[in-house]
């Protein structure tokens, strides 16, 4: 056996975005390919600390030992680190100091976030957007999650630009789950979400109501999932944002209230969602941020036959057929549009169960993880110049749908 690739991570945070961006994927890697592949995790490989004033972080502390950044052949980075942007960049300075390859992964176009988005300020402030093209100039390969997301960055982007598809693990328990029956003649329509929707979720104001009014609120059942958990003491400004999302989710409702909020699960239970939901919903404001955004949620809803209604953005029209996988809702009169198309969704559940079965058979094969994963291998090892071994190629072929379709050089 020749000298293993040595693969240092090094997510930002451990939230759903590094979950599906390094964790997944590394852990895969080396489940798969783990006679030439070894990962090794550090969430802070410079050592800093936080500093008594509650500032992001300090400097490394002296005769601090690097030796896992002088360990690795390539150093993986996702996202700005929640130390901040001058420590992601001193993470890949020093990882090019000690001779690694270096690879940033992203999954939000933080070159262009939108005014209204609650990390604006934030971002502003930190100069987040510059740093972020500095770091674009300044590794060996950038990886983001779909094309649209790509061209955008192209003209920053000094190095190899590869767009890696988001994929799930089909193994784990709760992709295996067995789907809930739903009450007869209900159907179940399911927004899943994070805490930087403010924005999106104003363009949904007052249609599950709608719906309501137009099929009956006895055919149809509301979900809402994501809500975190509520802390002890004082109340934090993640369940303010929830509770506004519910006013404006909800708004009309009166009397018997056909809808129920849900608690946000870890990463790795995400499919158990699904088992609880007729129709998919993603909605979305129109701006280039938004329209950078992966496909995501229609992967999620698909291993359950959970066919996706989502705003007309991001790469959603690359699955997404109208009547066949489900339905894009244009910017042309999308109030009147959501409406007429999730009422038909609920007076013909036969079509939903259509469209979900086509969404299905389109996402198997393509964002299954174990099917594709070899392909990271692959990429890796022909940028730095590497042979595969014969094994390694071997399974490499085997993968049904391969590097070729999962991940695109640009």
């Amino acid at each position: 056996m020749g000298k293993k690739l040595k693969i240092l991570a090094c997510p930002s945070n451990h939230g759903g975005c590094a979950y599906y961006r390094i964790l997944l994927p590394l852990q895969k890697l080396e489940e798969h390919f783990g006679e030439e592949v070894e990962v090794r995790w550090d969430d802070n490989p410079l050592g800093w600390v936080a500093s008594n004033d509650g500032a992001q972080g300090s400097k490394t502390p002296d005769n601090f030992n690097y030796e896992n950044l002088e360990w690795a052949d390539v150093v993986f980075t996702q996202n700005i680190h929640n130390f901040g942007g001058e420590y992601t960049i001193e993470i890949l300075r020093k990882a090019h100091e000690f001779g690694a390859f270096t690879h940033f992964d992203t999954d939000d176009l933080l070159t262009d976030l939108y005014e209204g988005h609650r990390l604006f300020d934030v971002y502003t402030d930190q100069q987040l957007g510059k740093i972020t093209e500095y770091i674009y100039n300044n590794v060996d390969l950038v990886s983001v999650t779909q094309r649209k997301f790509a061209e955008r960055i192209a003209p920053y982007v000094k190095c190899a630009l590869v767009v890696i598809k988001n994929t799930i693990d089909y193994n784990l328990p709760c992709w295996n789950a067995p789907k809930r029956p739903a009450p007869k003649k209900v159907t179940r329509f399911g927004w899943v979400g994070g805490i930087h929707h403010d924005v999106d979720v104003q363009h949904f104001a007052g249609i599950p109501f709608l719906v309501n009014q137009k099929v009956g609120k006895e055919r149809v059942h509301w979900g809402f999932y994501g809500k975190p958990p509520q802390p002890p003491g004082e109340r934090d400004w993640q369940w303010d944002v929830w509770e506004g999302y519910e006013r404006v989710l909800s708004r009309g409702f009166k009397g018997h209230k056909n809808y129920t909020v849900y608690p946000a699960m870890p990463p790795s239970d995400y499919g158990q969602m699904y088992t609880n939901i007729d129709v998919n919903l993603a909605i979305l404001d129109h701006n280039n941020f938004n329209d950078s955004k992966s496909e995501i949620k229609a992967i999620e809803g698909a291993r359950y036959g959970v066919p996706l209604v989502a705003t007309n953005t991001g790469c959603y029209d690359e699955l997404i057929v109208n009547g066949k996988s489900g339905f894009l809702i244009d910017n042309t009169n999308p109030k009147q549009e959501w409406m007429r198309v999730l009422s038909r969704c609920a007076k013909d559940p036969k079509l939903v169960a259509e469209m979900g079965k086509n969404l299905k058979l389109l996402c198997d094969d393509l964002y299954d993880i174990n099917k594709v994963v070899g392909g990271r291998l692959d990429l890796y090892k022909e940028l730095m110049g590497m042979k595969s071994s014969a094994l390694s190629q071997a399974k490499i072929k085997s993968q049904k749908t391969g590097r070729d379709k999962n991940i695109i050089p640009i």
